[in-house]
């Protein structure tokens, strides 16, 4: 498994940190971790799909994110000791993950201090896309919020059948169901999506990339 965040890093420091990573399996529906769980590791995705979700002080569950093969999640657990996790995290299918702890991290930077390059460039991709939603969120109107995860979740899912429903898509992109509904509808009758019950069929994630670009 290769993950394309790391390729441009020394590959003895990425063999090294891969060296202690400890495989972890997942069912459909298991949870790795809770929010306020202690963090103690930071996962690196081998297989599978993962949702990573926070719950309304209404006692909703709002899905933030679906992170696929390659990606990760749980870095700020190699860096804050003590630290607490800030959102549940679940198998949307069987997977699989490398699991690297905080303590086995310490010690190996300890004789390898050039691993500590890769959790920086894992930190450096979750800033920018936290960075990115919160530009989005205040100058970016909801339709094209709404085409952008569509075009990333082409992305994660290879076979362009994203199984989400209306109301997970519309967490993700920060607007109603309503507006998820039509922009939706708009793009079937442009033949760029195929609605079905509970997932859309990315046709052509190039034209709403493109469009997505321009917006």
């Amino acid at each position: 498994m290769e993950w394309p965040l790391l390729t441009d890093l020394e590959p003895e420091d990425v063999r090294r940190l891969l060296s202690i990573a400890r495989r972890r399996t997942f069912d459909r529906g298991d949870i790795v971790f809770h929010r306020d769980d202690p963090a103690d590791s930071l996962h690196l995705i081998a297989r599978g799909r993962f949702a990573a979700r926070v719950t309304t002080p209404q006692g909703d569950s709002v899905l933030l994110e679906v992170l696929g093969p390659g990606q990760a999640f749980g870095e700020l657990a190699l860096l804050l000791p003590g630290a607490r996790r800030s959102a549940t995290v679940s198998a949307l299918e069987d997977g699989e993950t490398r699991s690297v702890f905080r303590d086995d991290f310490a010690l190996l930077q300890k004789t390898h201090p050039g691993v500590k390059d890769v959790l920086l460039r894992l930190l450096a991709d979750q800033l920018r896309r936290a960075s990115d939603r919160i530009v989005e969120a205040h100058y970016v109107d909801a339709d094209t919020r709404v085409r952008r995860r569509l075009v990333e979740l082409a992305e994660t899912y290879e076979s362009g059948v994203v199984p989400l429903t209306q109301e997970e898509l519309a967490a993700m992109a920060g607007t109603s169901r309503a507006t998820v509904n039509r922009v939706l509808r708009d793009e079937a009758k442009r033949g760029t999506v195929e609605l079905r019950r509970g997932r859309v069929s990315l046709l052509d994630a190039d034209d709403l990339g493109r469009r997505c670009r321009r917006a």
